[in-house]
């Protein structure tokens, strides 16, 4: 039988490992620059952590583990034309969604030792049961950064100073959007559909992917009057900076409070880019399109587009203030972001963006001439590793050529060569793979011609 793995998911070879380790440790760096601290959760939860927080079709895409041992001994017969009854029955667990929940879910199990507000961030695989496209997989890897138990705007604003600093860290280009769950809200009782705000956010959320007539329809199907799509049509397509949209907006929603304080915050927000605009180059725009489908989100919206990559969004979150009370925990209010690990993975390797050495498996082969050869090279070894530098001792047997083979395949970028000649001198040779140059030196002049030249 010929192996396979999961539609959905990949396997990664030392290569690819070191430019997704690339990636999370530039992510993580800048998390730690911030004070936030490292928290993991399991990768299965109860079920009952899960439904319901992600909205119909959040919880289609769920990923259900089958009870163990007789797992249809609860079932009756007529559960089986019932297929919530049925599932409910056969599965207890699934496959974390995303890690905003179980952090919610987290917080409210540890809130007696957390001091709040409390600033976390994860870096964890998550599940979906979607359709396997570019940028788009069952398995993938979230990296989250949140603060919970604090209401300030500052919070946003800090969430768009981390989104900035850690692209810039990549040398990749970026535009955040931005938009507020509230001025949705706002939108959909100016046009008269207050009770479809879930139906119009899922639907104007899906813009970029199937484009704006398709949108229409979809609303039409989930019962948006004809009036309704006409009044909400020339708002997503206001024209103008941010400041202008959101002044138009001002006189348009005026008779809706919670529509106005969505106004009042992003105000806030941008205002404060603004100031922060004349030290760093912050490119952020209102995007009155940017619904952000999971139910959660009760306040300001982000997401990241990359500006020289037609992808997806490779970042997004926004603010959410109930999450917690689903689990027993009231107002404990929290923001957060989540970074794509994959698509930014895509991006950076469709620009040729990643470090040069970055997949380097050591930087200093020493090979491996016979026993006495090998003991003489261990202290070197040894003194090459406490200075930082990767290095790595030829174990196996094998000719020089061999040897030498490895290293470039490998794409090793120095080999240090010891025998007899060498070991009489007490020196080692050192070859300079790129250019082809070698030369004879000591120990101590090994290390620092290697760090000087690597």
């Amino acid at each position: 039988m010929k192996p396979s793995i999961p539609k959905g998911t990949r396997d990664f070879s030392p290569e690819i490992m070191a430019k997704r380790n690339y990636i999370f440790d530039t992510i993580k760096s800048v998390f730690n620059l911030y004070g936030y601290q490292p928290i993991e959760t399991p990768a299965m939860e109860n079920l009952s952590t899960l439904l319901g927080k992600y909205g119909d079709e959040g919880d289609k895409l769920l990923f259900k583990i089958l009870n163990s041992g007789d797992y249809l001994a609860k079932t009756d017969k007529e559960d089986f034309d019932n297929i919530n009854s049925f599932t409910n029955k056969i599965s207890e667990k699934g496959l974390r969604y995303d890690l905003t929940v179980p952090f919610a879910r987290y917080v409210v199990m540890n809130r007696n030792d957390i001091v709040f507000p409390f600033k976390r961030y994860q870096m964890q695989p998550v599940w979906r049961a979607d359709r396997p496209q570019k940028g788009r997989y069952r398995e993938f890897y979230q990296c989250d950064v949140d603060v919970i138990g604090s209401k300030t705007l500052h919070n946003e604003f800090e969430m768009i100073l981390m989104i900035n600093d850690v692209f810039n860290l990549l040398n990749l280009g970026i535009t955040i959007k931005i938009n507020n769950r509230k001025i949705l809200s706002g939108i959909a009782t100016y046009i008269g559909q207050e009770d479809k705000l879930i139906d119009i956010t899922v639907a104007i959320d899906k813009i970029d992917k199937i484009g704006y007539d398709n949108v229409v329809n979809e609303l039409l199907e989930k019962g948006i009057s004809n009036d309704g799509i006409k009044k909400l049509t020339p708002i997503l397509n206001l024209k103008g900076n941010s400041d202008e949209k959101l002044n138009t907006l001002e006189a348009i929603l005026k008779d809706s409070t919670e529509g106005i304080a969505g106004i009042e915050e992003l105000k806030f927000i941008f205002d404060l880019i603004e100031k922060h605009n004349k030290i760093s180059n912050l490119r952020c725009e209102l995007d009155l399109t940017l619904a952000r489908g999971l139910s959660y989100y009760t306040g300001a919206i982000f997401e990241v587009k990359a500006n020289d990559v037609s992808i997806g969004s490779i970042c997004g979150g926004g603010r959410y203030d109930n999450l917690t009370s689903i689990f027993g925990l009231d107002d404990i209010s929290g923001v957060g972001v989540s970074f794509g690990a994959e698509r930014i993975y895509d991006v950076l390797t469709e620009l040729n963006l990643f470090p040069q050495n970055n997949a380097e498996s050591a930087t200093v082969l020493i090979l491996n001439l016979g026993e006495k050869e090998f003991e003489y090279c261990i202290p070197l070894a040894n003194l090459l590793r406490s200075q930082g530098i990767k290095t790595e001792v030829y174990t196996g047997s094998g000719k020089m050529k061999k040897q030498m083979e490895y290293a470039n395949k490998k794409k090793i970028p120095f080999v240090i060569i010891a025998g007899e000649t060498e070991i009489e001198q007490n020196v080692v040779t050192i070859k300079n793979m790129t250019t082809g140059e070698q030369e004879n030196m000591t120990f101590e002049g090994s290390w620092e011609y290697i760090e000087k030249n690597k």
